[in-house]
Parts: structure tokens; C-alpha cells; sequence
């Protein structure tokens, strides 16, 4: 098969043939039909994770069509149009049973513990807990899009955030993460702040749902917000993963505010400084979101179908697989705007 792959962090990323997968007991293997090129397959390739071991297929965003079926495996057939969450839970353990895969105690990360979807073909372990049927009415496209960035901020949003009608949210970071955020906290009846330092993708947010906008290279993002909403906002999301951004996003809140960091914190921003004291005084909560169930999975599908979520519209451009591997290095650089899908192999 034709992958991109890199043998040392920091180092080229080249497309190379390599050897097919062949699919494990309870796994599949999948045809790769699109996949995400995310900031997480930046952090993998500089060395931030230490699941990955060299040689390297980086990606983990995908969807695409089931080509091989291992032993043990039940719910799917070859044939099968699906996706998978980043985080695969292994089915068995005390944070499966309650029901809780992504944070699995033995998890399966395509593109982090093992190869990734940057390929024409990924094998996907524990099939039957993780695999999602994809239907018909969603291109393999807009699945891939899903598969880190919108699902974790759809987790961030409805599930950690508890995001109603009225409330004010802020989000930090306007690259795929905080649009997709915004788009969900919007769908969900809550009046959005984009916060971020780039017009262009300021612009993209209001065009997706944001309310209101604040350029932090013009306006004290902290101050910005309290004003605006008379107090602060009831769920601040740093979307970004930045000593910075996650500061504002504690110190933005109102009392009894929550913070939840979906952004990756790794490198020079892995230990952050946050305001404890507000922490405190105003009894706010600070929480993660990392990667969803694929058990939550259809309430969000449904939310698609009916056109309340439009993640397609984040996608902002379509790719090859050869550009992807000039592209990965250069993702921590911010450029572009929203969610770039590999789907031409």
C-alpha cells in the first residue's frame, strides 16, 4: 500500500510501499477513503506522544470501507461503509464497563499507538466496541472530519460543558477544534464568543455560527469577554492548546463557570500556569474532553442528518496524500483556515 511515513520526530515525512495490513482477532481492515490532517498528527510527528514508535504512519481522523474482516469479529461485513473515534476502547476494562471507551485503560489510537490512516489501507482493532456504520446521506469526507476534532468538541460542548439555550460561550482558538465548537455550542441555542488573533479565521467562525468576535491582538481577550457578558461566560473551551489561551479561558469565566480544555497542552506548553485564586473564589470547574464514545455517536449523527450540525462546512480543502507529507510539518505554522481532508491516495 501507498502510506506516508517518517523514521525519526521532527524528520521528512515520505510516501513510501509498504506491506498491506492484515486484520487481528475482533479487528478489521479498513480501505482509508479520507482522512483529516490534524494539529494531534503535528504533536505525534514532533516527539509530544509517546505511544508512537518508528517507523512511523501517522493519522487517526478517518472513514472509510471495510476490505478485510478478522476472526471474532461479529457486527461488520467486508463492504461496510464506517468510521471509528481517535480513542478505541478495548471493551473490557473498569472504564469500558462503565461505558466510558475513551478513556480506555488499554486504548487502541490509530495514528499514535499504532499506524495511522495517512495510507490506503489501517487496521482497526476492536472492531465490534468502536466501528460506526456511516450513512449514506454522510460522505466519507465529512466523517473524517468528525473523527477528533468534532467529536471532541461535541463531547466538550453537550457532554462535559452541559451547553443550554442562553448561556454565554467562549471559545479560544478558531482553527478546526473551536469551529467545530462553535458551530455545536451555536446548534445547541448558546450565544458564542470566537476569540482568536487571525480576521481570516475570526471571519470563518461568525460564517459558522459565532455571535461575536474578539481579535486578541487588539483587545485584552479577558476583559473583552467579562464586558461583553456583564460577568463572564458560563463554559470557556481552549481549543487551542496554549499556556495562554487556557489562562483566558479560566479567567474568562463567571462564577460557577466551566473550563474545558480540549486543546492538546504538550512541548513548551505542557505544564500551563492557571488562576487557581478564580479557581477557588468562584468555585469553577475545570475539565478535559478527550475523543467520544462511539456509543454517543448517534445523537450527533442524527443532529447531521437534519442539517441542526454542518461539519462539511468546515472543510476547507481537499488533498492528496503526496501533499500531505509537505503539509503535516508545517501545522503548528497556523496557516489556512478550517479542516483539510486527504481523500485522493
Amino acid at each position: 500500500m501507498k502510506a506516508a511515513l517518517y523514521t525519526e520526530f521532527q524528520g521528512p515525512v515520505t510516501i513510501e510501499n509498504l506491506l498491506d495490513p492484515t486484520p487481528v482477532f475482533g479487528g478489521v481492515v479498513l480501505k482509508v477513503e479520507a482522512t483529516g490532517l490534524c494539529r494531534s498528527d503535528w504533536h505525534g510527528w514532533m516527539g509530544h506522544d509517546t505511544d508512537i514508535l518508528l517507523p512511523h504512519v501517522p493519522g487517526h481522523e478517518l472513514a472509510g470501507t471495510i476490505a478485510a474482516v478478522g476472526k471474532g469479529t461479529r457486527k461488520f461485513k467486508v463492504g461496510d461503509r464506517v468510521t471509528v473515534p481517535f480513542v478505541s476502547g478495548c471493551g473490557k476494562c473498569s472504564q469500558c464497563a462503565s461505558g466510558n471507551h475513551h478513556v480506555c485503560d488499554n486504548q487502541f489510537q490509530p495514528g499514535f499507538t499504532h499506524w495511522g490512516s495517512f495510507a490506503e489501507y489501517v487496521g482497526i482493532h476492536y472492531a465490534d466496541t468502536n466501528l460506526v456504520h456511516l450513512p449514506e446521506e454522510i460522505s466519507f469526507e465529512t466523517a473524517a472530519s468528525l473523527g477528533c476534532r468534532f467529536i471532541t468538541s461535541y463531547r466538550a460542548v453537550v457532554h462535559q460543558g452541559q451547553v443550554k439555550a442562553g448561556q454565554w460561550v467562549a471559545v479560544h482558538g478558531c482553527g478546526g477544534v473551536g469551529l467545530s465548537a462553535i458551530m455545536i455550542a451555536k446548534a445547541f441555542g448558546a450565544k458564542v464568543i470566537a476569540i482568536d488573533i487571525n480576521q481570516e479565521a475570526l471571519d470563518f467562525a461568525q460564517a459558522v455560527g459565532a455571535d461575536f468576535l474578539i481579535n486578541a491582538k487588539e483587545l485584552d481577550p479577558v476583559e473583552a469577554v467579562k464586558e461583553l457578558t456583564k460577568g463572564g461566560v458560563h463554559v470557556s473551551l481552549d481549543a487551542l492548546g496554549n499556556k495562554i489561551t487556557c489562562y483566558n479561558s479560566i479567567a474568562n469565566l463567571r462564577k460557577r463557570g466551566r473550563h474545558i480544555q480540549v486543546g492538546l497542552m504538550a512541548g513548551d506548553d505542557y505544564d500551563p500556569k492557571i488562576p487557581m485564586h478564580l479557581v477557588v473564589a468562584n468555585e469553577l470547574e475545570i475539565l478535559g474532553s478527550h475523543g467520544m464514545q462511539a456509543h454517543a455517536y448517534p445523537e450527533m449523527m442524527d443532529m447531521i442528518k437534519s442539517g441542526q450540525l454542518a461539519p462539511e462546512k468546515l472543510i476547507s480543502e481537499l488533498i492528496s496524500l503526496e501533499e500531505s507529507a509537505a503539509l503535516l510539518p508545517e501545522m503548528n505554522k497556523f496557516n489556512g483556515i478550517g479542516v483539510r481532508v486527504i481523500n485522493q491516495f
